[in-house]
C-alpha cells in the first residue's frame, strides 16, 4: 500500500519532467511555449466569465429568494414516493448549477448529519454521480458556440436522474436498508 502512496507522490513531478525533458531533446523553447498556452488560457477565462458570473449569480438569488425551497416543495411528494431524502432535495438541484454551491450545501449536510450517516454517505455519492448540467452546458455551448442543442438537455437530466437513482440504490444497499 505504501508503493501507492509514493506513486501518487511521484506522478505530478514525473509527467513534468517527461514533458520538459521531451521539449529539450526536440529543441523547443518550453517557456515561449508555456506563456502561449498560459495566454490562450487567459483568452477561455475571458470569454466563459461572464456565463460563470451569472450562473453563480442565480444559484445566489435561488437560495437567498426562497426559490430553492418553492422548487423543493414541488418535489418533495416525489421524493415521498421514491424513498429519496428530502433533506437532500436542495443539494441535488443546486448540483445542477453548480458545484462549488453545491459543495457548501453538502458541508451543511455534513455539519448536521454527520459525514458517515446515511443522509452524509448518500450526498457524498451524488456528488461524485451528478453533474453540474447548466454550467457544463452553458460553458460548453457558450465557448463552442454551439446554437442546435437537440437532447443535450434531456439527455443530460436524464443522465444526472440515473446516477442519483444509482446513488440511493448503493447507498441503500451499503446501508441495508
Amino acid at each position: 500500500m505504501n508503493f501507492l502512496y509514493y506513486l501518487s507522490d511521484g506522478i505530478i513531478p514525473f509527467i513534468f519532467i517527461i514533458i520538459v525533458g521531451y521539449g529539450l531533446l526536440n529543441r523547443i523553447n518550453i517557456f515561449d511555449v508555456f506563456v502561449e498556452g498560459a495566454v490562450d488560457g487567459f483568452k477561455t477565462v475571458y470569454k466563459i466569465l461572464p456565463t460563470l458570473i451569472g450562473l453563480m449569480a442565480m444559484v445566489g438569488i435561488l437560495r437567498i429568494s426562497g426559490s430553492l425551497d418553492y422548487l423543493v416543495s414541488l418535489i418533495k411528494p416525489i421524493s415521498r414516493i421514491t424513498g429519496f431524502p428530502s433533506e437532500l432535495l436542495p443539494l441535488t438541484v443546486i448540483k445542477m448549477f453548480s458545484s462549488s454551491a453545491a459543495t457548501s450545501l453538502l458541508i451543511d449536510i455534513y455539519k448536521q448529519y454527520g459525514p458517515d450517516s446515511y443522509i452524509g454517505t448518500l450526498a457524498s455519492v451524488i456528488m461524485s454521480c451528478s453533474e453540474t448540467v447548466f454550467y457544463t452546458m452553458s460553458i460548453y455551448f457558450v465557448t463552442a458556440k454551439v446554437t442546435k442543442t437537440r437532447y443535450t438537455l434531456l439527455g443530460a437530466l436524464f443522465a444526472t436522474i440515473a446516477g442519483i437513482a444509482a446513488s440511493l440504490a448503493i447507498v441503500r444497499i451499503h446501508y441495508k436498508l
